[in-house]
Formats: C-alpha cells, structure tokens, sequence
C-alpha cells in the first residue's frame, strides 16, 4: 500500500512540475546560412541560450563547399554561425563554448588565426578534435553554445 501511495505522489509531483516547467525550445533558422543536411535544426533556443549545430563550409547561396582553401572553408562556417546566431537575436562574442572538429590537427595554427579574428577576449570556452572525417569531406566542423 505505502509503495503505491510513493508512485501516485511521484506521478503527481512530476505531472505538476512538467505543467509548470519553464523550459521551451525554438528552431532557429536562417536563409543566410545552409538548410540542414539532415534531421536536426540549424539551432536551437531554450531560454536564454542557443545551441547551434554543427556547421561546415557550405555556401547558402548555391550549396557548394568551399573547398579552395582552408582559410576559405573556415571562413565560411564562421560567417555561417554568425548568421544563425544574428537570426536568433545574438551576437558573435556573446558565444560560451565552441567545440571545433579538425581532419587534420597540422591546420590548428591557421584555424586559431582566422577564429581569433572573430572574437576579443574573453574568448569562448573551447575544445578541439581531430577526427577521421567530415559530411560532405569538410576539413572543419564547429558547434556553439552562445548566450541570447
């Protein structure tokens, strides 16, 4: 009897909290940066924050990677989080935590020239990773979590 009584209190208590949770989720989108390749959004905002997928070099504009240099590709995925992160109200230094994805670690002194270009200090928390390979044979991938 004492157990039944627990499970139907933690039933309620879990229905009352889930009716009164504040949290939300909104898909963020924007034309100025390239349609999702597959089942996730561009990003998405809960409360004050904004998670940004994972994103590579494509050009909105035809689709194409930008694959002529690789000064070239990451200067696309930076504009490219930069449009989604205007799109949902924000801006560049109000970035947290980058999580940036590498084919080949030899490029991590190049990458960190072109991304410092696009941040003052203090600079977002960051890790980064070489991993064995990328959709669409991008050399680089970076996800964001930023602050509205």
């Amino acid at each position: 009897m004492i157990n039944y009584i627990i499970i139907i209190f933690m039933a309620t208590s879990l229905l009352a909290y889930s009716q009164s949770s504040p949290f939300t989720k909104r898909a963020v989108q924007s034309t100025k940066a390239p349609k999702a390749i597959g089942p996730y959004s561009q990003a998405i905002l809960s409360g004050d924050l904004i998670f940004l997928s994972g994103q590579i070099g494509i050009n909105p504009e035809n689709g194409n990677m930008k694959q002529e240099s690789f000064k070239a590709e990451v200067i696309q995925v930076m504009e490219n989080l930069k449009n989604i992160i205007e799109s949902a109200g924000s801006r560049m230094d109000s970035i947290i935590k980058s999580t940036v994805y590498l084919t080949d670690i030899a490029n991590f002194s190049e990458f960190n020239s072109i991304y410092s270009d696009y941040f003052k200090e203090p600079y977002p928390a960051r890790e980064t990773i070489q991993v064995v390979a990328l959709p669409k044979n991008a050399k680089i991938e970076i996800s964001v979590i930023c602050h509205k």
